[in-house]
């Protein structure tokens, strides 16, 4: 009773690991599977029929027949449809003896089914019933590529409906290989469709199942041409103008997923307007990275919001020159004082001030005091310095010696060494705790988690920038970074190629500006966190990883 086709098992192509989903699709061997059965419950009921073709190319390489015997008796409403009987199948092997010939014959094919979900499910409780290992890997319906290609087309999307209306070779009859042989012809017929919307690739193939729908999916032509390379993205409107740039690994398949699992609330509106794709090919994901970074602070789309974050970064000074040193919030760093920073944003800065405010007894008004100060008889001291937790100066009430104690540990805070300061936050949030006045402590808490991480971006960013120039290779890629910027990017076998200019704005004041930040972060992230993996030459000092120059205690994670 069990039937494979003439061609040898022996002689069918192995299909490649889809490891990498970009197969084209002329290359990938499909199994299309469909199962009879005694009724609809996976758990219950068994199979009674199993029919399978393997096809490649639009080639039929092979098929497999056979009845089973379920064991069970076959319910008359199931014979009346499908023309199985108990004496039909009496004879026939039972399904234990069928899978080890099924699953030889599947091999690394895509699982193709009408409906696929119901004979995978059949068959991987039958797997699981007699030990063996279930069917995995790539799965397609025909029942969701049709809906969504030629659903407009036809009054249903049953097999026989389709066959009927698009007059495929075979038609279903409810016997398994009848069926699986005209879901064969469905699936040559919906690949075809499908490659007018750019579906070149399984994992297009894939992907284009779960769209639902997607009201822009006729823009899904625009990805044709995209590359399963990494890159940068830009989605461009009615005027050429660019609405929105993003980074991938794999370009096609990350801009093809803005038509179906993307569910962000700008993606919509974005779509409507968008009228192009274009893109860079870039040698690896840092490149990537990097050249998003810059297009965006370059071009500012409309749509990434990322693109006004320069705009929300400021420094934390402390006006050292001055004779009764500050901390302060500046936007953009002067000639003069201690700057850390760039922030992310006000917020953490406050959050740094108010770490070392609460370590050491700075002076909290913002009274300008020259050289020459001298306190009024009638001054006060202001209500930090009432309360024991600052100096005042302008009180008269400050000693000199130590307040320049105070100055000396905040600025290691603000040279990134705010060992000190953490150890007194840390004895300060235990004893609050202790006293049970959590909300306190956990305020505590929040302060020191963003001088530390403030701390760890100096670092970063110090360390990338006393390499000087440097060749750092990685793999097959080589990056070429001067001073905290990417100057060339190149992956072994390929050209160099010219990449988008950085912004060379400087600050003035020795440290980055505003619009350089993210860039060396992102450079000085990837070489911290693959340091011990990393090939490097340099004209100045590597000093990669920085984990042993930030502030560990207990109950603190360093971010």
């Amino acid at each position: 009773m069990l039937g494979v086709s003439s061609r040898s098992i022996a002689e069918l192509p192995r299909q490649r690991s889809f490891d990498e989903l970009g197969t084209p699709l002329h290359d990938v061997v499909f199994c299309v599977i469909d199962l009879e059965t005694t009724g609809g419950n996976r758990n219950e009921d068994q199979i009674t029929e199993v029919g399978a073709v393997k096809v490649q190319g639009g080639q039929c390489l092979g098929t497999f027949q056979t009845l089973v015997n379920p064991g069970r008796a076959i319910p008359p409403q199931i014979t009346v449809l499908t023309g199985l009987s108990d004496v039909l199948v009496s004879n026939a092997p039972r399904i234990g003896a069928v899978l080890p010939s099924l699953v030889e014959f599947v091999g690394d094919a895509v699982i193709v089914g009408h409906n696929v979900g119901f004979d995978v499910g059949f068959l991987r409780a039958a797997c699981e019933r007699h030990g063996r290992a279930p069917l995995s890997g790539t799965v397609v319906d025909t029942v969701a590529l049709a809906r969504r290609l030629v659903r407009d087309e036809v009054p249903d999307c049953k097999l026989g409906t389709l066959a009927s209306r698009f007059r495929l070779d075979h038609r279903p009859s409810h016997r398994a290989l009848d069926d699986a042989l005209a879901t064969a012809d469905l699936l040559h017929l919906l690949i075809e469709r499908a490659s007018g919307l750019g579906v070149l690739g399984l994992d297009d193939l894939v992907a284009l199942a779960k769209l639902a729908g997607h009201p822009q999916a006729a823009k899904l032509k625009m990805t044709a041409d995209l590359p399963r390379t990494p890159g940068v993205y830009m989605f461009r409107g009615q005027r050429d103008d660019v609405l929105y740039v993003g980074k991938a690994t794999n370009l096609r398949q990350r801009v093809r997923s803005y038509f179906g699992s993307e569910d962000r609330r700008k993606v919509g509106p974005m779509l409507r307007e968008t009228q192009s794709v274009t893109h860079l090919d870039l040698p690896d994901a840092l490149t990537a990275e990097v050249i998003e970074s810059r297009l965006i602070a370059r071009l500012l789309p409309r749509y990434n919001r990322a693109g006004t974050r320069v705009d929300r970064y400021c420094y934390v000074r402390l006006d050292v020159d001055t004779p009764w040193p500050r901390l302060s919030v500046v936007k953009n760093p002067s000639a003069t004082g201690l700057h850390l920073g760039p922030l992310p944003s006000r917020t953490m800065a406050n959050l740094v001030i108010e770490a070392i405010q609460s370590a050491v007894p700075l002076r909290r008004c913002s009274a300008r005091l020259g050289r020459n100060f001298t306190p009024t008889a009638d001054a006060t001291a202001c209500s930090a310095a009432q309360l024991g937790v600052a100096h005042c100066p302008c009180a008269g009430t400050a000693d000199a010696a130590e307040y320049a104690r105070a100055v000396e540990h905040a600025a290691a805070a603000l040279s990134g060494e705010p060992h000190r300061v953490v150890e007194l936050l840390h004895d300060k949030m235990m004893q609050l705790a202790h006293q049970q006045r959590f909300e306190e402590a956990a305020s505590v808490r929040d302060r020191v988690t963003a001088l530390v991480g403030a701390a760890k971006r100096f670092h970063l960013v110090e360390a990338l920038r006393r390499a000087e120039r440097a060749e750092v290779t990685h793999g097959e890629s080589t990056w070429t970074i001067e001073q905290g910027q990417l100057v060339d990017a190149v992956r072994s076998g390929s050209v160099s190629r010219a990449l988008p200019v950085a912004a060379a704005e400087a600050s003035g004041s020795g440290v980055l500006s505003r619009h350089q930040i993210d860039e060396a972060l992102c450079l000085a992230r990837f070489c911290d966190k693959r340091a011990a993996q990393l090939t490097v030459r340099c004209s100045g000092e590597w000093r990669f990883p920085i984990s042993d120059r930030l502030p560990q205690l207990p109950g603190f994670a360093t971010p």
